[in-house]
Formats: structure tokens, sequence, C-alpha cells
């Protein structure tokens, strides 16, 4: 048996995403979303959560490339004067493992985060992390443990299985395949937590460019288990997104949310997508940096 989820990141980042994933839920196949609670439209997203109680939202934790909550004077290792993570991937994973004063303040912030989605009120339906930050094993095991003192039951672990990429016409190198095993880490991690995860996750290699023609592709291909496909979805692209994320197509895949023939009555794939052809031709590299 195959289930399919449809979520989106980076609610709260702009006004557009926001639009873009009230849209997506509203008259799309979208099921669920990750706020970033420290975001400069995290407000805007909030409301919107409020008047779609459907809509299933859980923390987008930013600890990399991103606003913290806390005010930098707490943080100092963290964040630079203006409360902003930065992007050195390799870096920030060297100081959360080896460098215990920060480990300190990352602890902290990774609960004032989950402190901040808890005074939404909405339900927390999952947590993950910008940029998938909760691979690092010192931030997942964070995640997890002060996850679940807030009433945490599931995770995301971005595990795209590369033989279905494969199928699928898109080059697999190496790094997918390291990374693929990797994620056993997490899952690990979370079953010994007693949160439960998905058993699949798309939206890696097509980060960004997770179109309609792509999902056609994608969708009878499907391992069996719980499936997730996670989109960047925007009503129009921004300043904001056009600094951030150069080359997205938001608005594709927006569209992609909206596509009629991914949806049936109980929110799951559709037969009539599930028995599409999936083309097998090469797959154009993607540029764009895989992103959560």
């Amino acid at each position: 048996m195959k289930t399919v989820t449809f979520s989106a990141d980076d609610f709260g980042l702009t006004e557009a995403v926001n639009e873009g994933i009230e849209r997506a839920h509203r008259d799309g196949v979208l099921q669920a979303a990750s706020l970033m609670v420290a975001a400069p439209a995290a407000a805007d997203a909030i409301r919107r959560a409020r008047a779609n109680p459907s809509l299933r939202v859980g923390l987008h934790l930013v600890v990399i490339e991103g606003p913290a909550v806390l005010p930098p004077s707490d943080i100092p290792d963290l964040v630079d004067a203006a409360g902003q993570f930065p992007s050195d991937q390799l870096k920030l994973g060297l100081n959360y493992f080896f460098r215990p004063r920060v480990r300190r303040q990352l602890e902290a912030e990774i609960r004032a985060q989950f402190a901040a989605f808890a005074a939404t009120g909405l339900p927390l339906d999952h947590a993950n992390a910008h940029k998938h930050m909760h691979l690092h094993p010192t931030v997942g095991a964070m995640m997890l443990r002060i996850g679940r003192e807030y009433g945490l039951r599931r995770i995301r672990v971005p595990a795209e299985p590369p033989s279905i990429m494969a199928r699928c016409g898109t080059p697999v190198g190496f790094g997918d395949k390291v990374l693929y095993r990797w994620t056993g880490l997490l899952r690990r991690q979370a079953r010994a937590s007693g949160v439960a995860t998905n058993d699949h996750c798309f939206g890696l290699a097509w980060s960004g460019h997770m179109t309609a023609d792509r999902i056609r592709r994608l969708l009878p291909n499907l391992p069996d288990g719980d499936n997730e496909i996670y989109f960047h979805p925007a009503a129009w692209r921004d300043a904001v997104l056009e600094r951030l994320m150069p080359g997205y197509e938001h608005e594709a895949e927006l569209a992609a949310l909206l596509e009629p023939a991914f949806a049936e009555p109980s929110g799951r794939m559709s037969r009539a997508a599930a028995a599409s052809t999936c083309e097998t031709e090469a797959e154009p590299k993607i540029n764009a940096d895989k992103q959560g």
C-alpha cells in the first residue's frame, strides 16, 4: 500500500509564499505546510493557517540561512548582529558538533522556536528543518528531544530513493546515494525517540522544480509505504525569493499543486495520475541548491 502527502516548506517566509500555500491547500492537493516561526511573514502565515484548520502545520526549524527567534545577545555564536544564521553549512556543522558553548546556544534557540510555535495555538503536526539541517546528528537529536516536550509526533526524513529517481530519468550521483544512506541515522534517532517518520521523501533532486510534468513522471513510480512530496510554492516571485532561491519555479510548483488530476476526494493520489506513463528520457541537470 502506498500513501502520498503533498507538503510545502517556508510557510511564513513571504506573503507570496503564504498566498501560494493557502491557494494550494484550499483549491488543490496540498495537505501540510512547515512554518518558519521567526520569518518576516510568519504572522500572516499563522492567520491563514487559523482560517484553514484542515491545513496540517508543523515547525520548519531554522538553524541555517534564516532568522532566529532569540536576540543576538543570547546566541552570539550562532547569528550575526541582525539575528541571522549564516549559510556556511560545513562551518555550522562543525561548530554544532564540536563546540559545547555553541551547542548550548543551539539548544536554547531550538527550544525557543518550538515555544514560539506552541504560542500560535496551532496543533503541531510535524517538524523538519530548513535545508534539512536536522540530518546533522546534533540538530536532529535536539529537535527530537525538545520537540517531544512540545508534543512532537512526526518528523520528515528526507530519504529520496536514488533508484526511483533513476527510473524517472534523473541522473543519480555518488553524493545522492551517500545522502540517502545518511538519512538512516535520523530515522534511527526518531525511532528511538518514539517519533513517527515518512518512509520516502521526494523534492530533493528536483528542488524548486516540482512541476506538473515531473509529478506525472513520479507518481506511477512511487514505492509502497508512506511517501511525502514537498514543494516551494508561491503565488508570485518577490524580491526575497529572487535573492534566496534564484531560478526556482515557485509559480510552476503552485500550478502543479492545483492540478486536478493529482487529487481525488480523499486527498490521496488519483487513479489517473497513478496510471499515467512514466517518461524516462534524460533529465536536464538542475543547478539550484537542494533546499528544505
